[in-house]
């Protein structure tokens, strides 16, 4: 599946919907944002990551992500498993995502 643009209120929507979300923060003229655009973009039609929905949302646009970032700096990387966030952090590198896309596979694993 491909990756969604979405604003704060599909955020909270979408988070309910699938059992496995990332959402990943940007903000404009962020270089690592950019840098880890495509592997983000491959991760989600990599077919191991299937039933994980891959969010967009640009914290310029939305203050309620923005908030959640408080003062950490984009990329900010959210993932949340069955509707509650287990994980949130400002990554920098694509192993540090694939991490955090590891960890949301056992957390939707054991949560049944």
């Amino acid at each position: 599946m491909k990756v969604i643009d979405t604003n704060d209120e599909g955020l909270r929507t979408l988070i309910h919907d699938y059992p496995r979300v990332l959402a990943k923060f940007t903000s404009e003229n962020c270089p690592v944002c950019d840098l880890l655009a495509p592997p983000f973009e491959q991760y989600s039609l990599d077919p191991a990551y299937q039933n994980t929905l891959f969010l967009r949302l640009d914290v310029d646009e939305n203050p309620v992500a923005r908030k959640m970032m408080d003062t950490q700096v984009a990329p900010f990387f959210v993932a949340y498993c069955r509707g509650r966030l287990t994980e949130c952090d400002t990554l920098r590198t694509e192993e540090g995502v694939e991490q955090m896309l590891r960890n949301l596979q056992t957390c939707a694993s054991v949560a049944g």
